[in-house]
């Protein structure tokens, strides 16, 4: 039997990118809320830990809400809380208004990204989505990190991007699913099952915090790093961020291509070591070729790393439910990632900085791994059937032709 075709879900792949974008743009947005408002690096970090935490909120609130409410009003509600937060934020120079549309924008971003992600955690293939929604963000990231120097100084130019994409992406809600059409069935059970797989759910929603705080302190503060320890202009920077970003591009097209072959265990794993090593490189470096090795290889691992991470959160429960809640444990851990960094940047410097950061990643890869390890022994084995089609009459010219032997039938042959 010829298997169904599996389409990529484009709407939730640009909701995805949309959601995920102000992330990907937070070492900027960091930097330039520092350089173009009357706020210190370490409040310029809070700002960015606010808008994080606000995404990660919705997440936690959104969870087992997304079918009920419905995935097209939801996702139209959250681009419209991103355009409107991020937008104002970008129009503003005063410091409580910034921070009012950066912690509305990002409830907007954690919306858009609840919907997707529980979307394609129900897709027959989630890891083809999830690589495809990374592709889109890594991309647009990049193309930002090379436009942004070159546009002017201010903290609005990276909020307005972030802004733009949310209203580019709010036509294709239209082909998302009603609260209707999403509910399920009457006769059919109205409350959905609880959560499957509790343990292994909880033990990576409790890692992901401190998987994603270790990223994100070095991210937060990678601008910094190439600004005053490496250095380097604001353009060479961002050049090297585009650069390290079209790697993670080239890493998550390997990483689409090879799908689950590999497992969960070994690329996150694996993978995490990796991102220690490059993440200690970073943080030390005092001239463009450390300080682009350490990015460019930090980038390409990253995302690789996320897309089976999300990929094993989507495979814990079909109904998505792990995977929102797994991805908003991540926000959290992103959320305080900026601020981490910059505190332990401004107590140690970035050397020692980079040092506590890749230790605590080498630990929590433990527990990650055995996570993954326990699915993977876990998943059934894909059978393959065939089916042969065979010429038979309609079962009512059967049941005419042949009844079945029996009291029943005999009785009724002896009546007619």
């Amino acid at each position: 039997m010829s298997a169904p075709r599996s389409t990529t879900p484009w709407p939730l792949v640009a909701l995805f990118t949309a959601g995920y974008l102000a992330p990907y743009l937070l070492p900027t947005v960091v930097g330039r809320l520092d350089s173009g408002l009357p706020v210190s690096a370490t409040e310029a970090g809070a700002i960015g830990s606010a808008l994080l935490l606000s995404s990660a909120a919705a997440g936690f609130l959104l969870a087992a809400r997304v079918a009920r409410i419905g995935p097209r009003t939801l996702a139209r509600a959250g681009l419209a809380l991103a355009v409107l937060g991020y937008g104002g934020a970008a129009l503003t120079t005063t410091v409580w208004a910034v921070v009012t549309g950066a912690v509305i924008g990002g409830f907007g971003s954690g919306t858009a990204t609840a919907v997707a992600a529980t979307g394609i955690a129900a897709r027959r293939e989630p890891h083809r989505a999830t690589t495809a929604g990374l592709l889109g963000v890594s991309a647009l990231a990049g193309a930002v990190y090379l436009t942004v120097p070159h546009l002017g100084p201010g903290h609005g130019l990276p909020l307005a991007a972030i802004a733009l994409t949310a209203l580019a992406v709010w036509p294709l809600t239209g082909r998302l699913a009603t609260a209707a059409a999403a509910a399920p069935r009457p006769g059919r059970e109205n409350a959905r099952p609880r959560l499957p797989h509790l343990r292994s759910g909880l033990v990576l929603a409790a890692a992901m915090p401190c998987w994603s705080m270790a990223q994100n302190s070095l991210w937060g503060v990678s601008g910094r790093i190439g600004l005053s320890q490496a250095h380097l202009t604001e353009a060479t920077v961002g050049v090297v961020f585009a650069v390290g970003l079209g790697a993670g591009l080239l890493g998550v097209v390997g990483a689409g291509a090879l799908g689950p072959r590999l497992g969960h265990a070994l690329p996150i794993g694996a993978g995490t070591g990796l991102i220690a090593v490059c993440i200690a490189v970073s943080a030390s470096a005092t001239g463009l070729a450390g300080f682009a090795v350490g990015e460019i290889a930090w980038n390409a691992c990253y995302p690789i790393v996320l897309s089976y991470v999300i990929g094993l959160a989507a495979s814990l429960d079909p109904h998505g439910r792990w995977a929102v809640l797994v991805g908003s444990a991540s926000s959290l851990g992103t959320a305080a990632g900026p601020l981490t960094g910059s505190v332990l940047a401004a107590q140690a410097g970035f050397p020692a900085m980079g040092a506590v950061l890749a230790a605590g990643l080498l630990v929590i890869a433990v527990p990650m791994t055995a996570v993954a390890m326990r699915a993977t022994r876990r998943a059934p084995v894909a059978v393959e059937v065939l089916e042969i089609p065979v010429d038979a009459p309609p079962l009512s010219a059967r049941r005419s032709a042949y009844d079945a032997a029996g009291p029943l039938s005999a009785g009724r042959a002896a009546s007619r």
